[in-house]
């Protein structure tokens, strides 16, 4: 057997494990592909996407009150919140670019799926939080409350110190 075989071999049971594990705890999956799975939305869990960089600003959030909840990552920069079903996207998040919430029978691809530019892969595995899926209230707020506190912070999104300027309190990576 080729090393390109095995490793599809390795694979293809790595994903038919993340597979029965969704499936014993209650997260609806289907195999998309030999190698993608689906987690469907709207019964068990929905799906708050939103960019990296969102991500991190409601990742930053949740960890300051204390929260641990599972996040995944894509290879094209966006993160997803697993979250309990029936919320509506409150409207200050509606116009925001990049956050979508997939509910009713909606699919999002699931870790450890294979796509084009890389895998789909935990930035924290359910496992970690016994697979309990957060209150979608309070990953959206906490969604709503990292931009306003982003916007809050800066008001003149893209404006700099000028070069060897300090902030008060401020360390200089160049010193």
């Amino acid at each position: 057997m080729s090393g390109w075989d095995s490793y599809r071999v390795v694979y293809g049971a790595e994903l038919r494990a993340a597979a029965h594990e969704f499936d014993d705890h209650g997260w609806p999956v289907v195999a998309a592909s030999p190698t993608a799975l689906l987690l469907v939305t709207g019964t068990a869990l929905d799906v708050f996407e939103v960019s990296a960089a969102v991500g991190r600003r409601v990742c930053a959030h949740l960890r300051d009150t204390g929260s641990v909840v599972p996040i995944a990552a894509t290879p094209t920069g966006a993160w997803w919140f697993p979250v309990t079903p029936g919320a509506v996207l409150p409207a200050e998040l509606r116009d925001v670019e990049g956050v979508v919430l997939h509910t009713a029978g909606a699919a999002v691809l699931a870790p450890p799926s294979e796509v084009q530019d890389g895998w789909v892969h935990w930035r924290v595995a359910p496992a970690l939080t016994g697979y309990r899926v957060p209150e979608a209230d309070a990953i959206l707020h906490a969604a709503a409350d990292a931009l306003r506190w982003r916007a809050d912070r800066n008001p003149h999104p893209g404006a700099q110190r000028p070069a060897g300027a300090l902030a008060v309190g401020m360390r200089s990576s160049l010193m």
